[in-house]
């Protein structure tokens, strides 16, 4: 009837029954390792074996000293693998402190979809595994990193963290690691052949700089003016694709000599990664600086569609900025990467990115500048409205899913700068938040939304309805049923046909998982939608038709379920949508167990199976492992069920209630797991399914 629909590109197959207690190893969500890593030998011996020892390790030091590069040298490396994964949380674009738990969750495939408070629910998941937690780029949230860290840790005695941050997280069991700057002296310092490695890869040219030892030792001099700081020595490289090492050496020199008076209220290294920052600043073209400036509003990572439209203006046309930006890449000032699926993006680091909102301040556009951000996102989360329950219904996901950080930045603003516009983007943001684990941060936003703006209108009537989506997922069928029943006063005012229907279904849905599918049909059914009318293939006819096939097979009425569950499948053939027709399947694998043809059932279930590996939705796959173990058992093959259910059990266990409560959920769970028992007996059974809990769920 409804689930979370996500993208793992490397996901196992959840019908596995071979998948062995080890399968979770490999796993995490470690980012590409960047191309310049030099040195740190000795640092990466003692986080070798400070992460096999100690369970909380904070590297700090100063903004550009490679915090985040060696944390993730460190976590690679084959040692450091543990059971149940090593998992990644780039906290550098959260701004929201309120959010902190909800991103931490979501990087390690928690899609928590109940009532309980977050936190909780995190500790509970952690609690029997074993995995490495990086959290990194704490420094602007330490007292709620603090907080969560110390509640993780008491509760999960398999869990280990690192943190990198600007300062400590003040815990009591924190073992802190200061991470200097490279050696600088000497003609083979690891300062030396960083600068060596960015000058390369700036340009092939600079090798002969290198090769005469009297301009090596100008390197050398340059490695020291910069104090040995990666970053510093990384944009300094960079500009050896216009300069001779000589010119670096020069223009350096002159900028430091000038600042040196005015920095000195900062400590040594903060004044020499600053006047770095600001040498490099000076350097770019008038345009470049503008289009530096106005970056700075971005969070985490941006493609070039988004930087065009935000940043132009002015002397900066919208024709140029993709030039311009290209032009910061081959100064290091941003960084390019490419995703698949998503194609190439961009992001500043932070240190590089506060210095660049100085400016935009200084040059006043700092409010003009982040509305056009956050209406952009606004916009697109419009389109991905539109394009949802179709063909690009994979792409849309992808690509608001790279877009998360900034479409929260967008609506954080717009809730204080114009509640209309936020009302609007959090309603057009349904789908991400019910059907892509974001349950928890959607159910806030909208509740804020709702909050301030105007209560009437469609964008109001779609907000509450997404509202009661996330209750829905949540368990919590009161709220869902009282704002199913709001919406469905509030489209009958507004006299349009798709929010009656959208409506039907989430209060049909609300009283079916209770229990009471008489009404549920009598909400969703064919009657109800004809008399609603609307598109046969729009969001709420299909939404209907799913909560009506269910309801029927509640009901024991498995031919006209059977009859509704083609209808949709076919209808979601013909415009090419992916998440509803796999739950056409579960509904024709549903009337088939129930019509006593256990091997039609396996098939419809494994296809629908198929589908929800293919979108990672971890509803979706622990309903259909559930049903697959009561096929398989009427087939007779009580080891494999088993297996199937333990398996089952460990995918709800990332989807918070098992079988959410509902009674018919839960009967059948338990008709699979009665008939493996008779078949194959209770001892045979609690060794086979806790051979299936052990699978990977990432």
């Amino acid at each position: 009837m409804f689930g979370e629909y996500s993208v793992h590109d490397n996901q196992a197959d959840p019908t596995d029954g071979d998948a062995g207690p080890c399968s979770g190893a490999a796993l995490g969500n470690l980012p590409t390792e960047p191309a310049s890593f030099v040195g740190r030998a000795r640092e990466l011996h003692l986080l070798d074996v400070l992460l096999r020892e100690r369970r909380l390790v904070t590297l700090t030091g100063v903004g550009g000293v490679g915090k985040s590069r060696l944390a993730l040298r460190a976590v690679t490396d084959s040692r450091q693998a543990r059971p149940d994964g090593v998992w990644w949380v780039d906290l550098s674009p959260l701004r929201d402190p309120g959010l902190l738990t909800a991103t931490v969750a979501h990087a390690v495939g928690l899609a928590d979809h109940s009532h309980r408070p977050l936190d909780e629910e995190l500790c509970a998941w952690m609690a029997d595994k074993e995995l490495l937690l990086v959290l990194d780029t704490c420094e602007h949230l330490v007292a709620d990193c603090r907080h969560l860290v110390g509640e993780l840790l008491q509760s999960a005695p398999g869990l280990t963290v690192l943190v990198t941050s600007r300062e400590l997280l003040d815990c009591p069991t924190e073992e802190l690691v200061d991470i200097r700057p490279l050696p600088c002296e000497g003609p083979d310092s690891d300062a030396l052949a960083l600068f060596r490695a960015r000058a390369l890869a700036a340009t092939p040219q600079a090798a002969a700089a290198f090769a005469d030892p009297a301009r090596t030792a100008v390197a050398a001099e340059v490695c020291r003016r910069l104090d040995g700081i990666p970053l510093a020595l990384e944009l300094a490289g960079a500009r050896m694709r216009l300069w001779t090492l000589e010119e670096v050496a020069e223009r350096i020199g002159e900028r430091f000599e000038v600042l040196s008076d005015l920095r000195a209220a900062l400590p040594p290294r903060h004044q020499t990664m600053r006047t770095t920052i600001g040498w490099s600043h000076e350097l770019c073209a008038p345009l470049e600086r503008l289009l530096w400036a106005r970056l700075s509003v971005f969070t985490g990572d941006f493609d070039v569609a988004a930087a065009r439209a935000v940043c132009a203006g002015g002397p900066l046309p919208a024709a140029r900025v993709e030039r311009v930006l290209a032009g910061l890449a081959a100064k290091s000032v941003v960084l390019r990467t490419t995703e698949r699926g998503v194609g190439a993006r961009y992001r500043m680091l932070d240190t590089i990115r506060e210095y660049g909102h100085d400016w935009l301040g200084e040059l006043g556009e700092v409010r003009i500048v982040t509305d056009r951000h956050a209406h952009w996102y606004a916009a697109l989360c419009r389109a991905a409205d539109r394009g949802w329950l179709g063909p690009g219904q994979v792409d849309w996901y992808r690509r608001i899913t790279a877009e998360h950080a900034q479409l929260r930045t967008a609506l954080e603003h717009l809730l204080t700068a114009d509640p209309t516009a936020a009302l609007e983007m959090a309603g057009a943001l349904w789908f991400y938040w019910f059907a892509c684990g974001h349950v928890h941060e959607g159910r806030a936003f909208l509740e804020r939304v709702l909050r301030t703006a105007p209560p009437t209108g469609a964008a109001y009537n779609q907000a509450v309805w997404a509202l009661g989506l996330t209750a829905l997922l949540q368990g919590d069928m009161d709220t869902a049923q009282r704002l199913g029943e709001e919406c469905t006063r509030d489209a009958a005012r507004l006299a349009d046909p798709e929010r009656e229907l959208r409506a039907a279904y989430l209060h049909a849905v609300s009283v079916l998982m209770p229990g009471d599918a008489v009404r549920a049909l009598a909400l969703a059914g064919p009657r109800a939608r004809a008399s609603h009318g609307g598109r046969t293939s729009a969001p709420g006819w299909l939404l209907c038709k799913l909560a009506t096939g269910y309801a029927l097979c509640d009901l024991g009425r498995f031919e006209e379920a059977t009859q509704e569950a083609r209808a949709l499948r076919e209808a979601c053939a013909e415009c090419g949508e992916r998440w509803l027709r796999a739950y056409a399947d579960y509904i024709l694998a549903v009337a088939a167990l129930g019509m006593g043809d256990h091997g039609e059932a396996a098939r419809h279930v494994r296809a629908m199976l198929s589908g929800k590996r293919l979108l990672g939705d971890r509803f979706g796959i622990a309903l259909g492992l559930d049903l697959l173990a009561a096929a398989v058992a009427g087939l007779g093959d009580g080891e494999l069920a088993a297996r199937l259910l333990g398996t089952g059990h460990a995918w709800w266990r990332t989807v918070g209630r098992p079988q959410m409560g509902s009674p018919s959920l839960t009967a059948l769970r338990d008709q699979g797991e009665r008939q493996a028992r008779a078949a194959i007996g209770d001892a045979a059974y609690e060794t086979a399914f806790l051979g299936g809990a052990a699978s990977s769920t990432g």
